[in-house]
């Protein structure tokens, strides 16, 4: 029974050479290439846009470390959290933050930060080509009370 197996398999020539094979890896990585740099300048553009809507300068969104400080600036938040965005899983706590924080600065509630959150390719372009939405100022910023102010008296001369 074993010599029958042998005797067939011996007669069966198996492929073992991948002819053609490293063009199709190679055409693959270069499709994929293409795809990640069009989404890449697409969102580069899309953030130029955003910053630009909130009056800051829309070439910071191609400055790495900048982008992300102005980024704090149109939300309201303090500068020094861009030292908690280099701490591992407190920076993506800080992300959430900022995703909810971007949309109240530009007058959308919690329902389109998380769209922005969990969809961020498709609802950061709604924000920054539509031209219904507007900066509305940050929205973190802190509220300073209103007070009217008291009618101004001149002092009495003595």
């Amino acid at each position: 029974m074993f010599s029958i197996i042998l005797s067939y398999l011996q007669e069966f020539e198996y492929g073992t050479s991948f002819e053609g094979a490293e063009e199709g890896i190679f055409a693959a990585m270069g499709i994929m290439l293409v795809v990640y740099l069009a989404v890449a300048i697409f969102m580069i553009i899309t953030m130029w846009k955003i910053f630009a809507k909130a009056n800051k300068p829309g070439w910071a969104a191609i400055i790495p470390i900048y982008n992300m400080i102005v980024l704090l600036e149109v939300v309201g938040r303090p500068l020094w959290w861009i030292l908690l965005m280099l701490i591992p899983c407190v920076n993506i706590v800080i992300g959430v933050i900022l995703c909810f924080d971007l949309a109240k600065s530009f007058g959308k509630d919690a329902a389109f930060g998380i769209g922005i959150l969990l969809l961020g390719i498709i609802f950061l372009p709604i924000i920054a080509f539509s031209s219904n939405i507007q900066y509305v100022g940050p929205a973190a910023a802190p509220q300073t009370p209103q007070y009217p102010q008291p009618p101004y008296q001149q002092p009495p001369q003595g």
